[in-house]
């Protein structure tokens, strides 16, 4: 596909800001892709050149980009940066330049989306000395190529601000109008028997949102939805790729909590740590957060308490809590936030503020997918596997009741252990990702 027809959508996108009037457009751009084609099409739609999932970054900055236009429109750097002080936005600079530059480039090859994709998604692998060279000749070695609006959107793509405003409802959307037997127009469905068809749009919505939750993976979802609802139906975990963690609501009081999960529930301290998604399989161990940012590397420790787990794949839910090394306390989440992020130095910094992990839930067990078991079930599995090794890795610490005045001291308890408060979960629900 060339990409002057992907930035002509993300034209018609950015000129409207009717969300129905950009899922018309996305859908008829989707329905003439071609499966080979969608991976990247979805991508570069939501301005990403990696899954949401994926922690690579291009590490490019907007003097980066002046000096790639430059390389490639032969316009002074100055002159450039002045333009931008004026327009306010370097792909509208770049389009402007663009449209002026007074020679063509003798044997300009027009540019196809894979080829953008490709040298883009270079821009993050490249380290070292002569890497502010390489990047520049990579995004100039584009912008020599495109016509001025496609100047407009690598720029644009580079930087991560796309500006086209469009959400993952209108992708989702989208995917469910172009693959689905739907008559749409740019005001959404056009119903023949609203009331009968809403309902199976409901349906048909409802089963994307979910394969989507599972797979973190628009791509996928549109691939899966071309081959009908059963392929949706039955997506399958992969180990590494994570889904979105399942929610909670909050309760103001121990009755309400009882009204919303039932009697019996489960009772557990809510801690104040920060929520930890496990994959494993074998040796191979990856860690991602409640935003699906993956921070293996800044937690190895954990890493090597999970291969501690009685088992050879999996996926676990937990909560790592930071604790004072000298007096064994838990910290507040503040004390520990500096790890997430954390790039350099990350074995002294493991050593100054440590975690436990306190594993609560299990969504996968050796090849099975355990989502729709009951959350009793899960959590005898877990138990079965994750070892009580403390301020390591713990099965997290539970009590199931029907009385409320047993739950109270089990919340008293939980606050004065310096917690935030309780969890109160339903024995025979399944887990909800997202």
């Amino acid at each position: 596909m060339q990409y002057i027809e992907l930035c002509e959508l993300y034209d018609s996108l950015e000129k409207t800001s009717k969300r129905l009037e950009k899922t018309y457009h996305i859908a008829n751009f989707l329905k003439k892709t071609t499966n080979e084609d969608i991976p990247v099409i979805i991508l570069l739609i939501q301005g990403r050149l990696f899954p949401v999932w994926d922690s690579r970054e291009l590490g490019v900055a907007d003097k980066l980009i002046i000096k790639a236009i430059s390389k490639a429109t032969g316009k002074d750097s100055e002159q450039i940066n002045d333009l931008w002080r004026e327009i306010g936005d370097l792909g509208n600079v770049a389009e402007k330049i663009t449209k002026k530059k007074s020679q063509a480039t003798l044997f300009s090859k027009k540019l196809d989306v894979k080829k953008v994709f490709t040298n883009l998604q270079k821009l993050a692998s490249l380290e070292g000395q002569g890497t502010v060279d390489q990047k520049v000749g990579l995004i100039a070695e584009l912008l020599t190529s495109a016509e001025p609006l496609e100047a407009r959107y690598i720029v644009r793509t580079t930087l991560n601000d796309l500006r086209v405003g469009v959400g993952d409802g209108s992708i989702r959307d989208a995917i469910v109008w172009s693959a689905f037997d739907f008559k749409y127009d740019k005001n959404g469905i056009a119903w023949e028997d609203e009331k009968t068809e809403r309902v199976e749009y409901n349906r048909i919505n409802l089963i994307v949102e979910n394969a989507y939750n599972l797979l973190n993976d628009f791509s996928e979802v549109a691939i899966l939805s071309r081959k009908g609802e059963k392929k949706l139906v039955n997506v399958e975990l992969k180990i590494g790729k994570p889904i979105k963690v399942m929610l909670a609501q909050k309760a103001p009081d121990i009755k309400e909590a009882f009204e919303t999960v039932g009697k019996p529930a489960q009772f557990e301290f809510k801690m104040d740590g920060f929520r930890i998604q496990i994959h494993k399989k074998d040796d191979f161990v990856q860690i991602f957060t409640r935003n699906l940012e993956d921070v293996t590397l800044q937690f190895p420790e954990v890493s090597e308490y999970v291969k501690k787990v009685k088992a050879k794949s999996f996926i676990l839910d937990a909560e790592a809590v930071g604790f004072d090394p000298k007096t064994k306390k838990y910290l507040p989440f503040q004390k520990i936030s500096q790890r997430v992020k954390r790039k350099y130095d990350i074995e002294k910094v493991a050593l100054e503020f440590p975690v436990e992990v306190n594993v609560f839930d299990i969504i996968f067990l050796e090849g099975k997918n355990l989502i729709n078991e009951p959350f009793e079930e899960r959590r005898k599995l877990l138990e079965k596997i994750v070892p009580v090794l403390d301020k390591k890795i713990v099965p997290a610490r539970k009590f199931v009741t029907d009385s409320e005045e047993t739950a109270k001291k089990f919340y008293e308890d939980s606050l004065s252990s310096g917690n935030e408060g309780l969890m109160a979960k339903k024995m025979d629900a399944p887990y909800k990702p997202g």
